[in-house]
């Protein structure tokens, strides 16, 4: 009887085992390329084989968006050179505040940064990383990478998974955005809060004051980069670390957002805005995100042999850009001591030493003492730990490497991670 019953239950665990495998984001690639190149998007000259379906209301005190995530514009031609994907319908649903508030402190990104108002997910990261010292992730617009984006800044995963990483062009001309008139709503970010294109009021108090692009605050840093084990050259946007806030220098936060009077919410909100500068897509969330955008358990580098968006197989890190000194609102989960951590969305467990798990970090709301606090907590240990193992246990321990046939079910190279301190990938 236990026999049988087993073979009847074989069939529905397979497919809750395919199910989990298919929400898994792509793994990532790494490359040695220290220069930035020349992004070419394809032309939008395939229209959908599938109609766009997607379905937003309000339920209780949520915002339920459901979409088949099929785009309701003309996309590059997919499969295409630079990624052998095809767009395939999906079965998106997010739940997000649909009364947002702030936090106490701004949370780096884990997961998709949120949804357009086409169902279409904002999942700017991308998969490739530099060979060496982990936590220098690629820009993906940046041209260093060939990843057969198309004119919408989008591509597909493995899952078929159609998703932006900029601006999302086709979608903005669908919705009628004009230099001369506020942004019409573009989407809402994992926390609730509206997502806007590029223009609003020059003062964000009047809806009677002149449109204006809105500048972002993140500027490419000046100077030459490491060298060694990181890569050497300019900082030139070829990678996400090439960048940093600098307060004051734009109109925007380091969400890429501010408070202000917007068409749809006349009495006023904090918005965030998608900019013509690098970030492009705000990277960091101002509320609490709704944990239908997250991915976890974090990790670090997945094993080899892994899939990146691209479809290629390569070992790397993880979506997640480094954990750094370029936040200014920094805090335990933004922490990358002696430079050996690299956020990473999925992958596996948290890595040794790493006293809490990067996926949970942002339900935990943490303060700043608290932020504060577990730094020095984390400090202890990864001190603790250099005392005790040599220098070589050490590298085993923050890049392990498996032997042929493993399977990478144990430490995974740079899993000793935190989420992105900073998150900005942009242009």
């Amino acid at each position: 009887m236990k026999r049988k019953t087993l073979i009847l239950l074989l069939p529905i665990l397979l497919t809750g085992l395919v199910v989990v495998l298919a929400q898994q984001p792509p793994r990532p690639r790494t490359h040695t390329i220290i220069k930035k190149g020349t992004l070419t998007p394809l032309p939008a000259t395939s229209e959908p084989q599938i109609a766009n379906e997607v379905t937003i209301e309000i339920i209780g005190d949520e915002r339920v968006i459901r979409s088949n995530g099929i785009p309701d514009h003309k996309t590059g031609r997919f499969p295409n050179r630079g990624n052998p994907n095809r767009i395939s319908a999906q079965r998106h649903e997010y739940r997000l505040p649909a009364k947002p508030k702030a936090a106490d402190s701004i949370t780096p990104m884990t997961g998709e940064f949120g949804v357009a108002v086409n169902g279409i997910p904002f999942d700017p990261g991308a998969a490739e990383f530099f060979n060496g010292e982990p936590g220098w992730q690629y820009e993906p617009l940046s041209g260093a990478i060939a990843l057969g984006i198309d004119v919408s800044h989008a591509h597909v995963q493995p899952t078929g998974k159609y998703h932006y990483h900029g601006l999302p062009t086709g979608l903005l001309d669908s919705i009628s955005l004009m230099r001369d008139h506020h942004s019409p709503l573009v989407g809402w970010a994992a926390d609730g809060f509206p997502i806007y294109a590029i223009y609003g009021f020059k003062d964000p108090e009047d809806s009677t004051s002149t449109i204006v692009p809105l500048r972002s605050s993140f500027q490419l840093k000046k100077g030459s980069r490491p060298g060694g084990n990181a890569p050497g050259g300019n900082y030139d946007g070829t990678f996400v670390r090439d960048y940093e806030y600098v307060e004051g220098s734009g109109d925007l936060d380091q969400c890429n957002g501010r408070y202000t009077v917007t068409p749809d919410y006349p009495d006023g909100t904090y918005a965030y805005f998608m900019t013509e500068q690098w970030p492009v897509v705000p990277r960091n969330w101002r509320g609490t995100a709704s944990s239908d955008f997250l991915r976890g358990p974090g990790g670090g580098r997945p094993p080899r042999g892994s899939t990146s968006e691209r479809g290629g197989r390569m070992a790397a890190s993880d979506q997640r850009p480094p954990a750094g000194d370029q936040n200014p609102a920094r805090g335990f989960n933004d922490r990358a001591p002696r430079d050996q951590r690299e956020s990473g969305r999925t992958g596996g467990p948290p890595g040794p030493g790493v006293i809490i798990p990067p996926f949970l970090l942002p339900t935990l709301r943490l303060t700043e003492e608290q932020n504060k606090q577990l730094q020095e907590l984390q400090g202890m240990v990864d001190d603790k730990l250099e005392k005790i193992l040599t220098p070589e246990q050490m590298q085993r321990l923050t890049n392990p490497r498996f032997p042929r046939g493993t399977g990478g079910f144990g430490p995974q190279r740079g899993q000793r991670a935190f989420p992105p301190g900073q998150g900005p990938r942009g242009f």
